[in-house]
């Protein structure tokens, strides 16, 4: 699995003058009128309001990194729009680059908020999952064809890849739980508990364009009636098994929630079913490795995960 770098670390990267962002916006929106807000969240990308209802959406130069792309971003959106027109993702108005270190993309503007931003009763925190899952569902069964002929698009065409993108993140969890001398109350050490996840692993596995990471930044809510709203930002889209894309939720019954989404148009094979359980594992390592305030549940979960590989 390719490993993360920037190309570029010490380009600059100043926030546009609003004048620039209009500009740009205005080469496909010409009725694009005033910035409205500036998104400095710190991720890879950075994102301009501007009224009425538009984003101008910048890779940031310094964190250009080769997994991630707006022309990507805008390739998948477009599969989208073009098989899937009544789905809530943002819409392509444009796209471009300006000088030497501005790639953009016009897009609509997604309603609501983050998910991680909202405050939502646990039954309607389970309604979003429920959607989240219808969506991916339907992202997960678009032709397949485009994505496969698309360069831009790295990632796994066999069971043997994802084979070994999972024993890779296994052995990363593992060597973070070590480092950090996270707490471990398994009597199976993170090696075992990969070896026998992996196990579990069929020998045919059919692999989709991704999401990457539909997780509670990218989720979108409405704040006021608490629904879900969409989802955004496919620029770390990959091909590989759909049930990767299911994994980084954590909590047990938001997980129970995702999958009832997901199988509500219709039941999944059992060679899912078995890599979902693989990706269950991986997410409660995460959790271990990665949020104290969910170790101890993750670590229940975990257990019980083990009873059925």
């Amino acid at each position: 699995m390719p490993k993360d770098f920037y190309s570029q670390p010490d380009a600059p990267d100043p926030v546009l003058e609003n004048e620039l962002v209009l500009s740009l916006v205005r080469r496909h929106v010409p009725a694009a009128q005033e910035v409205t807000g500036v998104d400095e969240s710190g991720g890879e990308a950075r994102t301009y309001a501007v009224a009425p209802g538009l984003i101008l959406k910048t890779q940031r130069p310094q964190q250009l990194r080769a997994r991630t792309s707006l022309t990507k971003e805008r390739f998948f959106l477009n599969q989208i729009a073009g098989d899937l027109p009544d789905l809530s993702v943002p819409r392509v108005l444009g796209g471009g680059r300006e000088g030497r270190y501005i790639e953009y993309s016009v897009l609509t503007h997604m309603p609501g908020v983050a998910l991680r931003n909202a405050a939502l009763s646990a039954e309607a925190r389970l309604a979003v999952m429920h959607e989240l899952g219808r969506t991916l569902r339907r992202i997960h069964g678009l032709s397949q064809a485009p994505f496969a002929d698309n360069p831009l698009f790295p990632g796994d065409r066999s069971a043997d890849d994802v084979r070994k993108r999972m024993d890779e993140l296994f052995e990363e969890l593992g060597a973070r739980i070590r480092a950090e001398q996270s707490p471990w109350s398994l009597p199976l050490t993170p090696a075992h508990v990969a070896e026998r996840a992996l196990a579990l692993l069929p020998e045919l596995l059919a692999c989709v364009a991704l999401h990457s990471n539909p997780w509670h930044e990218h989720t979108f809510v409405d704040p006021v009636t608490a629904r879900y709203t969409g989802l955004i930002d496919f620029g770390d889209a990959y091909i590989s098994h759909p049930a990767l894309d299911l994994r980084r939720w954590r909590v047990r019954p938001e997980r129970e929630a995702l999958l009832a989404g997901y199988t509500s148009a219709g039941p999944v094979s059992d060679e899912f079913l078995a890599t979902w359980l693989v990706a269950q594992v991986l997410g409660d390592m995460a959790a271990i490795a990665g949020s104290p305030a969910l170790a101890a549940a993750a670590h229940a979960d975990l257990e019980l995960l083990l009873g059925r590989l």
